[in-house]
């Protein structure tokens, strides 16, 4: 079999990294605009980025267990395109507990989460593109930051929502729709947050 260059683990990075910014902003459109009785369709359309970005990393994967030469250490390829492939499979999981939760309201602070996580996804997708250059690249530490302080600002954000919830809420089947759906707002920034430090150790390891 012939090698694969190093393009082609670079793009199935950036593969991964879009089809997670497609799925953020897929999310954040359903949230601005929520519409609980179209939730199956819009899942359906979730689940096939999903089953998309699913086959980008089968791809690397596949060609990972034959390579001989790769750009940095095979598990640190295994490992960032898992948490690549994570971001995307979290964000569904926020679109398929609104609706098996049965939500049919949207709260302000929901989209909010929502909104931030297009951000880290953004950024990540920037982050990837500039790992081919990383020896060289000005900008790189830059956008792991920025990663990271969208995750704090989320982590607030999910505190502050959660005490509104338990002190505003007296519905206790919305307590417990909201609780989860917030976890997984949450798991999402923290996901993405994982992209980001995955990354800076590859760096550091390769530097």
């Amino acid at each position: 079999m012939a090698r694969k260059n190093d393009s082609f683990y670079f793009d199935s990075f950036r593969d991964s990294a879009e089809h997670a910014c497609r799925a953020a902003h897929l999310l954040s459109d359903v949230m601005h605009g929520f519409d609980h009785e179209r939730l199956r369709d819009r899942m359906e359309e979730m689940h096939g980025i999903e089953q998309s970005a699913d086959k980008i990393r089968h791809g690397l994967m596949d060609e990972l267990v034959t390579a001989f030469i790769t750009p940095f250490d095979r598990e640190d390829i295994a490992e960032l395109s898992h948490v690549l492939d994570d971001v995307t499979d979290s964000i569904e999981g926020v679109l398929d507990r609104l609706y098996y939760d049965n939500v049919t309201d949207m709260r302000d602070d929901a989209i909010e989460m929502a909104d931030m996580v297009v951000r880290a996804t953004e950024r990540i997708r920037e982050l990837v593109d500039e790992l081919p250059r990383f020896k060289r690249s000005r900008t790189l530490r830059e956008l792991v930051f920025a990663v990271n302080t969208i995750e704090t600002d989320a982590d607030h954000v999910f505190i502050k929502a959660m005490r509104t919830l338990h002190t505003t809420c007296t519905d206790p089947l919305q307590v417990f729709a909201w609780h989860d759906v917030y976890r997984h707002l949450e798991q999402c920034s923290d996901d993405c947050e994982r992209v980001a430090n995955t990354v800076d150790s590859i760096v550091m390891k390769n530097s």
